[in-house]
């Protein structure tokens, strides 16, 4: 091989090189972008959803430190038909309107009563469930109506429909009204005396009721409205999730839910 031979195979094993680097380049730049891609998709396919995870059944901590309950399990069914990822925050009761106002979330499962002042600060999917309100006290309390609430001291959690009622019930029945962040605080307050009545929605007081060996009786005055998914005011949202939740009305998945978490209307 003379010198001029060797010189051009030097230059073609250089143009080569030279080709190579500029494919494993292009590779790496495609790879970057397709996967800045699929991760914007991925953000805008999750959905942040807040909740107060102590309102059994409908939302609290198991043994393992899992928020799970029958909003929840409704959210991930929600979320798996949209083809979203869930993500959910627990926070106080009387912060989730705020956190919805904020956009801090996209929407809120609470067993949140669907309340027309409510519905002034968020919208409102269709509803989903209905279960009314009840008093809890200790079996040594001779308390069974309105009228033996007169000058005992009734509970509530903050921000609930329970706190409206409460308060409304007090002028007529002559009761003290003591808010509460917590309804697991709640039920604490009542057992320990500091409270004499729970006044919760209906579902949430039979469990404690069964778990803490209290009585009660049912709200007779108030046919509150129903429990509903909140969104922030104007969302898009709300439209796709209000199909999926007429499709689960309409098809019996909501019925399941209902009777694995054994709630009743």
């Amino acid at each position: 091989m003379n010198k001029y031979t060797m010189m051009e195979a030097g230059e073609g094993m250089k143009k080569r090189l030279y080709l190579l680097m500029l494919f494993i380049a292009s590779i790496a730049i495609l790879l970057g972008c397709t996967g800045d891609a699929a991760e914007k998709k991925e953000e805008k396919q999750v959905i942040k959803m807040a909740t107060s995870a102590d309102f059994k059944p409908f939302e609290f901590f198991d043994e393992e430190g899992n928020i799970v309950g029958f909003d929840i399990d409704l959210a991930k069914l929600i979320a798996e038909e949209l083809g979203y990822e869930l993500e959910i925050e627990d926070m106080n009761f009387d912060g989730l309107i705020g956190a919805l106002q904020a956009n801090r979330v996209d929407m809120v499962l609470a067993g949140m009563s669907a309340t027309e002042e409510r519905a002034q600060n968020v919208d409102f999917s269709v509803e989903y469930h209905r279960s009314g309100e009840m008093f809890l006290t200790t079996k040594d309390e001779a308390i069974g109506s309105l009228e033996d609430l007169q000058g005992k001291i009734v509970g509530v959690q903050l921000g609930t429909i329970q706190e409206e009622g409460a308060d409304t019930l007090s002028e007529e029945y002559g009761f003290e009204v003591k808010k509460i962040d917590s309804a697991n605080v709640l039920i604490q307050e009542l057992i320990t005396g500091r409270i004499d009545v729970a006044y919760l929605d209906k579902e949430v007081a039979t469990g404690f009721m069964e778990e803490h060996d209290l009585t009660g009786f049912d709200d007779p005055t108030t046919a509150s409205p129903g429990m509903a998914i909140a969104f922030p005011k104007g969302s898009e949202l709300k439209e796709k999730v209000d199909q999926v939740l007429q499709q689960f009305i309409e098809d019996g998945t909501l019925d399941e839910l209902k009777e694995k978490w054994e709630l009743t209307e």
